[in-house]
């Protein structure tokens, strides 16, 4: 394996011997698997599971990690192709990302959306170009549209818990005060198509995921017996899911423009995931989220509190998958 960039370039088979490693990894250490080998992180914007989960993961199997975080102690970087370099940015990737490349012997960027132009965002273009510049094993640690490191830490959640494979998953929409990308929602449903789950996407009218993304969720469901809908109905929605899976989102119909995508999130306040929420659902029904997440503004303290909340579990698996996909890329 000398790429992760999407769970989609893996069959079920090979997503499952994946999660046997990280198993294996988790009950059984090895502690000098990686001894002698450096992975490069570039983060073009923020985080902290992600830049100290493969920091610990590489640690934890005998490597070492450096840290480049644009603009803070660095150069600012440029990622446009093209652009006319008299502003901020006195780097561009094209010289960046192959030096980097040359002092480590894997590298994992992280890139989120621009959030202006939705079509540009879809096609992921500049974090695929960023990938081809790299002739070092790469990690997708979250373009515009995927977030596949998250998306394996989910099913190994599920797993984990013994979610059955047919179960229902429900990704919900949910409040935050603006636009927020479209990769964890993009990823998590296909991931949960692909596990071959019966998904419902929950979301209010105008927060549609878009179609690009809904047609790879339903192939990846008619090839594992999954299915994919869609609704703004919560209580059928809920009605006996065995996951709520909170994730909050911009508006396809308004992207890029705030003003109007405030207007259309303004009444939505509802969309705050309750206890009341599960009702109907199963009683041992899962709550996750990729974290972070605002209380009390998309997930009440009574959830992410309560005995149904998993986003703890799930964070700590972004690790041990994360070494999994490190184990496979630089020992084979």
């Amino acid at each position: 394996m000398n790429r992760f960039l999407d769970l989609a370039d893996f069959t079920r088979d090979q997503v499952a011997d994946l999660l046997d490693l990280a198993q294996r990894l988790q009950t059984h250490p090895e502690p000098q698997a990686l001894a002698g080998r450096i992975l490069g992180l570039l983060f073009l914007n923020p985080s902290l599971r992600t830049l100290s989960s493969f920091q610990a993961g590489m640690m934890r199997l005998g490597g070492s990690a450096f840290v480049a975080t644009a603009g803070q102690g660095t150069w600012q970087v440029e990622t446009r192709v093209g652009a006319v370099m008299n502003a901020g940015a006195a780097e561009h990737v094209r010289e960046a990302i192959p030096v980097l490349a040359s002092y480590c012997d894997a590298l994992g960027i992280r890139s989120f959306a621009e959030g202006k132009d939705l079509a540009a965002d879809l096609a992921d273009g500049q974090f695929r170009m960023m990938a081809e510049m790299c002739d070092k094993p790469f990690v997708n640690m979250e373009s515009a549209v995927n977030h596949p490191c998250q998306a394996l830490a989910d099913w190994k959640t599920m797993d984990d818990l013994e979610v059955p494979r047919g179960g229902k998953f429900v990704l919900s929409w949910v409040y935050h005060p603006r636009a927020l990308p479209l990769a964890v929602p993009a990823a998590t449903v296909h991931m949960a198509a692909q596990r071959g789950m019966e998904v419902v996407v929950l979301r209010p009218e105008g927060y549609s995921l878009p179609e690009p993304l809904m047609a790879k969720a339903h192939a990846a469901a008619a090839a594992s017996g999954g299915s994919v809908t869609e609704t703004a109905q919560r209580s059928a929605a809920l009605a006996g899911a065995h996951v709520v899976y909170a994730k909050e989102w911009g508006s396809p119909l308004h992207y890029g423009d705030a003003e109007a995508e405030s207007r259309l999130r303004q009444p939505l306040g509802d969309w705050c995931v309750r206890e009341s929420w599960f009702r109907n659902a199963r009683p041992d029904c899962h709550f996750m989220h990729c974290l972070p997440v605002r209380r009390n503004v998309a997930v009440a303290d009574e959830v992410l509190d309560g005995p149904r909340s998993r986003v703890i579990r799930e964070a700590a698996n972004r690790m041990v998958v994360q070494m999994a996909v490190l184990y496979r890329m630089l020992k084979g």
